[in-house]
């Protein structure tokens, strides 16, 4: 073995302990905030006055806490570790109890502890966790501190859920949580789906199983900088989405690998040419983008219909699943769309694209009509 290999390896093996190590403590230091904002709460649940308890108690233990600890123990943080508890105490044993409902031959002990109505919560201390199932209670708190401080302003359980899921199982970073919430992801993703699929969302996150599951309507471009009433061509579009394109991918979702621009297609002589065009590794699927600034038609329907008919054909292999086009389009009619379409289309999609971050309110008042 030469000195580089020797070295690579050890390097190898250091970084992997840096990374555990900084994973445990993490989790050490959430599980121990949650500890606190129990004690908080069970405090406060022995007859103090919510008023002044936030007033005189919690002044009192900050004092102390950041005389012996240090920093991280003022009121405003102590209060995050109350609501902390509050909030994932719930939805935690929520989630234990739907897994104990699943299973069989459970313990007497743990059918008990979990019988117990979650609403309680909020108005006495609950009883401890059994030893038997504290493991699995913890291994609930995968993210940092940070994250869950986020987390937390999120007011709807299912969308917070749905973060949470999506941020665990995709190593968000705290910034790309602020950008997916900022870019309304989960309202987006509420509007493509039915109300089962909705659930779907909050209990297991995004799953990817059949074409329209990676369908987003709108996507959301703000990351490009074109501003919204700028005048750009399809060229343009192209150039700033390859130049941004890690922003891109991650905009599009799980699973995309990057295949090609302006690829070529050609048949009795004439020469054609995809956007752009991915790969799903998820659904083992080509993913054709046709990018269009102007106003959607059919005969842009069918161009695109016809590129996808030659990827099947033609260059997909045997074991590969059908081919998916997307047009990215700045505006649609979703008459056409349906009206150029089958009925049981399941291959070709159109979605409309943002340069500026959507407004929330306006996505769930079409959440709301839809429902």
């Amino acid at each position: 073995m030469t000195n580089i290999q020797l070295y690579s390896k050890i390097a190898t093996l250091l970084a992997q302990a840096r990374t555990n190590v900084l994973r445990a403590v993490n989790h050490t230091m959430v599980y121990t905030y949650y500890e606190i904002g129990h004690m908080i709460v069970e405090d406060e649940q022995r007859g103090q006055v919510r008023a002044e308890y936030g007033k005189h108690v919690l002044k009192d233990l900050s004092e102390k806490l950041t005389k012996d600890f240090g920093k991280g123990f003022s009121i405003d943080n102590l209060e995050n570790m109350r609501n902390f508890y509050k909030i994932y105490s719930l939805q935690i044993r929520s989630t234990l109890l739907n897994k104990s409902q699943e299973a069989e031959n459970k313990s007497d002990i743990i059918s008990e502890t979990l019988s117990r109505k979650s609403a309680t919560l909020l108005t006495k201390s609950p009883e401890p966790i059994p030893q038997t199932m504290t493991a699995e209670f913890y291994s609930n708190f995968r993210l940092s501190w940070s994250h869950y401080l986020k987390l937390m302003r999120i007011e709807n359980s299912d969308e917070r859920s749905f973060y949470e899921i999506e941020c665990a199982n995709n190593n968000w970073s705290l910034r790309e949580l602020q950008r997916q919430c900022d870019s309304a992801l989960y309202e987006r993703l509420v509007l493509s789906r039915n109300k089962e699929k909705v659930k779907d969302l909050a209990a297991n996150g995004q799953l990817i199983e059949q074409p329209k599951d990676i369908i987003k309507d709108p996507l959301i471009l703000e990351f490009l900088g074109l501003p919204e009433l700028a005048r750009f061509s399809e060229s343009e579009l192209e150039q700033e989405i390859i130049n941004k394109l890690e922003h891109f991918l991650l905009e599009l979702g799980k699973g995309f690998t990057f295949v090609g621009r302006q690829v070529r297609l050609t048949f009795d002589e004439k020469h054609f040419r995809v956007d752009l065009v991915f790969y799903n590794r998820i659904l083992k699927s080509f993913v054709l983008i046709d990018l269009k600034i102007g106003e959607l038609t059919h005969q842009d329907i069918g161009q695109l219909q016809m590129y996808v008919n030659y990827y099947d054909r033609c260059v997909k292999l045997e074991e590969e699943n059908k081919t998916i086009g997307i047009i990215l389009c700045k505006e649609k009619n979703n008459t056409v769309v349906e009206m150029t379409l089958p009925e049981d289309n399941k291959q070709i999609f159109a979605s409309k694209y943002q340069t500026i971050l959507p407004s929330k309110e306006d996505l769930r008042k079409l959440i709301d009509n839809k429902d």
